[in-house]
């Protein structure tokens, strides 16, 4: 089991008996540790011992100084390595953040100092570019190395860091998390069910790692299906992908890959495929597979199998449901959204993800129309069908659970 301690720390906009509640909510969800820092709250904006009595304190230094009474009241004090050390032994988070990215020897300078036996090492700077990751493993050995296992947690911060500080989390001793929703404390944090749920899952702590690449997958159920670790990577849509996935080869034996990355993986892994949304690591190289024609064939069947369906959108989901519609006698019709110029009938499949806004003139004449995304998502996309004179169809589950079960047994056959 991974033994790092989850940090979650405070909202700046919760204060007084909501933050308290906050920090209730976040103890049954598994969080260890609530972070409260000095760039966030006033000192008069909580009640430090209220919350100490939910959750053991960190109270953490940054820019304003730390009020007397969060000292006494905390269990842990963060203070930063290059400015004071000036806490209580037996407290003492000696932090430092980084501006720019430093190689290892640079990183182990700024730690050459004694520090008290007992007090904690967190060493924290920007990921930089995803090809040079390693030199955060690096880092981390050598302050293990040098101050002990269970006292030494490096960070990396980013668009692209949350995978490698997945990674980093197991020889942490502190696992900095975000509770969800729109507020995080630092780019790159995982989300704390996540973190919970591989701590308690048997053997997730040294498991091959596995997780979903896309944007906007804070709803993915991936993580709740599959073997854990399983690690939820939300990226920007501009993120250097093909280096990421390179860098991550060592890491982790295979990925999910999901909108809008399943054509620009096919092109970087040269798939013959037009799309793939799964990874699997073979040695030093991935190979990619479409487990999204099992999807296509469900939600096809479940439609009854027509004779001829529309199909709103024409990224990696269309290119599954190509995949298998002459071996089911499906004749599809994928509309371009300049093509849209009357109300459409019969049996249709939208897969434009929620974020995407549809034409202003879509409308439908009683069609039956197949969601393949679920939640919030597939809600929302449901009104919008229903809105425009259409019959939406709840498949989005239907499709996951197919191309998730062949991707599962893909995972397994990893070198």
């Amino acid at each position: 089991m991974n033994s790092a301690r989850r940090v979650v720390t405070l909202p700046p906009t919760l204060q007084g008996a909501e933050a308290v509640r906050f920090a209730e909510e976040v103890r049954r969800r598994g969080a260890n540790i609530l972070e409260v820092r000095t760039d966030l709250h006033a000192p008069e904006a909580v009640d430090v011992a209220a919350l100490a009595r939910v959750l053991p304190l960190l109270v953490s230094e940054r820019g304003r100084p730390l009020p007397s009474v969060w000292v006494e009241t905390s269990t842990y004090v963060d203070r930063d390595v290059t400015v004071s050390v000036d806490a209580p032994a037996t407290k003492l988070v000696a932090s430092h953040h980084a501006e720019r990215p430093l190689s290892t020897e640079e990183a182990l300078k700024l730690w050459a100092q004694d520090l008290p036996a007992t007090a904690w090492v967190k060493h924290v700077e920007p990921l930089g570019e995803p090809s040079q990751a390693e030199r955060l493993f690096e880092t981390q050995a050598r302050l293990i190395e040098r101050f002990g296992a269970g006292r030494v947690t490096v960070l990396g911060m980013g668009p692209t860091a949350l995978p490698f500080r997945a990674v980093l989390a197991r020889k942490n001793a502190l696992d900095y998390v975000a509770a969800g929703g729109s507020w995080s404390a630092a780019p790159g944090q995982r989300l704390l069910d996540d973190a919970f749920r591989e701590a308690r899952a048997p053997g997730g702590a040294t498991g091959l790692r596995r997780g979903i690449l896309g944007t906007s997958i804070p709803h993915s159920r991936s993580p709740r299906i599959h073997r854990q670790p399983f690690d939820r990577i939300d990226l920007p849509e501009d993120s250097p992908l093909e280096a990421l996935v390179e860098a991550l080869r060592p890491h982790y034996a295979g990925f999910a890959v999901t909108s809008p990355f399943k054509k620009r993986l096919a092109e970087h892994t040269k798939s013959p495929l037009e799309a793939i949304n799964t990874l699997v690591r073979r040695g030093n190289r991935w190979e990619s597979f479409n487990t999204d024609v099992e999807g296509a064939r469900a939600v096809l069947k479940r439609l009854g199998t027509p004779r001829e369906a529309f199909v709103l959108g024409d990224g990696g989901s269309t290119a599954a449901l190509r995949a298998v519609s002459d071996e089911l006698g499906c004749k599809l019709r994928v509309l371009k959204r300049a093509e849209i110029d009357k109300p459409l009938s019969g049996v249709g499949v939208w897969t434009w993800p929620d974020r995407i806004p549809p034409p202003e003139g879509l409308r439908f004449d009683g069609a039956r129309v197949a969601i393949i995304a679920y939640g919030a998502p597939g809600r929302h996309i449901a009104k919008e069908i229903s809105r425009r004179g259409g019959t939406p169809v709840m498949l989005g589950a239907a499709w996951f659970i197919a191309q998730a079960r062949r991707q599962r047994e893909l995972w397994e056959t990893a070198t």
